[in-house]
């Protein structure tokens, strides 16, 4: 895929950049050893400093950043300037957090006697250069969220972006180069995937982080495992979005809809199939799908435009095949289901809600990655549960339930790494979000993300000292 900013709501490519050759390639990795060396023994209150700093640039550039964003890849422009007004504020977070995270911890002497330490200590110390593989739907946060506690633990960064956001890719580089942090701390890589795997064996890079599709996961994790480096990976999502007889309807609806086309529909933890038990399932769909025709697609530069379009070409072609599919194999499309035939241009889809889903469906096990939101109707709980747990994907998960009883049978059950009850899945920098089963391992965000990319080091003490 050429390096390249292609207007997703037009077609029209507006500016194309060369890779880097070998040679520069090593040289962003020199300076980046260069500066982990210096980074990594600065104290807390320089990083506090630098990242503030880069908050408040962060604030600063907001717009411009959020019109670039929407550029790039489509989204609307609300929800690209929420999405930088997030990262400034994570960045406040770690800022203000990361040295209690990672603060020395002390076994009591007494639970470790029999070692022969006099004292015995924990530390967290950074690992080094981390090389980052990052996507394009989230292209500022999906960094942010990475890069903030990983340069406060005092590790420093490459950022492999999508190739379809060099701009947003150049601007992290530089925000963080302008907020005062040492040259090579924080760089991006304009280049293809095929330059990955030699950059990931290279003795200087220490660990990786991916967030994107699971072949791009599996391939950074054999790389990464022969080498015998550390890696986190988040992967594809297809989240349950489960609704019981207790349900506040109108609002599981509305909060549902916002869960589903979220980012024109490309995130992977948006809420994709919907998990319905009879009793309310009538009343729900209705509501539901009143909501989703409701919505307006168009510019996504447009202060009333609720979806933009999707990404790229490719990525409407998948989609598109996937309702096709459904549909003719008997599912029923209540709304949706096509091109808008007012938008001729650009790569937009109508928001899409279809009933009757079965198993031969390629939907029922398939990310849909776009405004299309896939009804089951369930008997009971154990089916519900039965439903949402029928994925190769444990991102994720939402459930509508005030019963506690339901609630804890859930809480134990869903197999996904959240469970977000009566609201929707939304990441948060004191809380870990990661993933089950094909959606993942590791953790970002919270103290837990943060000490991923840390060596946790012993240092015993003997009694002489």
């Amino acid at each position: 895929m050429a390096i390249a900013t292609v207007n997703p709501a037009t077609g029209e490519t507006l500016k194309t950049f060369d890779a880097l050759n070998a040679g520069e390639i090593e040289d962003h990795l020199v300076r980046a050893e260069q500066a982990f060396q210096e980074h990594r023994t600065t104290t807390f209150a320089r990083r506090r400093e630098l990242l503030l700093a880069a908050a408040d640039l962060l604030d600063a550039d907001q717009d411009g950043i959020a019109r670039t964003m929407t550029t790039e890849m489509g989204k609307p422009l609300a929800q690209a300037r929420a999405e930088a007004a997030k990262c400034a504020k994570t960045m406040r977070w770690y800022a203000t957090h990361a040295e209690a995270l990672l603060a020395d911890e002390h076994p009591d002497p007494a639970d470790v006697s029999d070692s022969g330490a006099r004292r015995a200590v924990v530390r967290y110390r950074p690992l080094g250069t981390v090389l980052a593989v990052m996507p394009w739907n989230f292209p500022l946060w999906q960094v942010v969220r990475f890069a903030a506690p990983a340069l406060m633990a005092g590790n420093t960064g490459l950022l492999k972006h999508a190739s379809n956001v060099p701009q947003t890719a150049l601007y992290i580089e530089e925000l963080f180069r302008r907020a005062g942090y040492p040259e090579g701390c924080f760089q991006t890589l304009l280049i293809g995937s095929g330059a990955v795997e030699d950059i990931l064996r290279d003795p200087r890079i220490a660990a990786a982080t991916l967030t994107g599709s699971e072949p791009a996961g599996r391939a950074v994790a054999a790389v990464s495992g022969d080498e015998v480096k550390k890696t986190v990976l988040e992967l594809g999502g297809s989240d349950p979005f489960l609704v019981l007889p207790s349900a506040d309807l109108d609002k599981a609806a509305r909060v549902g809809v916002t869960a589903r086309v979220q980012n024109n529909g490309q995130s992977c933890i948006a809420a994709k199939r919907f998990i319905v038990h009879e009793d309310v399932y009538d009343a729900f769909a209705e509501r539901f799908t009143g909501r989703m025709t409701a919505l307006t697609v168009g510019d996504p530069m447009d202060e009333n435009t609720d979806i933009g379009p999707l990404s790229s070409e490719q990525g409407r072609s998948d989609l598109e095949e996937l309702v096709d599919d459904a549909v003719h194999k008997g599912a029923t499309a209540l709304c949706g289901g096509r091109r808008p035939p007012q938008h001729r241009a650009g790569w937009f889809y109508e928001p899409t809600v279809l009933s009757g889903i079965t198993s031969e469906m390629r939907i029922d096990q398939e990310e849909a990655f776009g405004p299309v939101a896939t009804l089951y109707r369930v008997a009971d709980l154990d089916e519900a549960v039965r439903v949402a747990n029928d994925t190769p994907f444990g991102l994720s998960s939402n459930a509508w339930t005030r019963d506690p009883d339901e609630q804890e049978r859930l809480a134990r059950d869903l197999q996904a790494g959240g469970v977000f009850f009566n609201g929707m899945t939304a990441s948060h920098p004191g809380l870990p979000f990661g993933g089950a089963k094909r959606s993942g391992y590791g953790r970002e965000l919270s103290g837990h993300g943060m000490r991923e990319f840390c060596n946790m080091t012993t240092l015993w003490y003997g009694p002489e000292d």
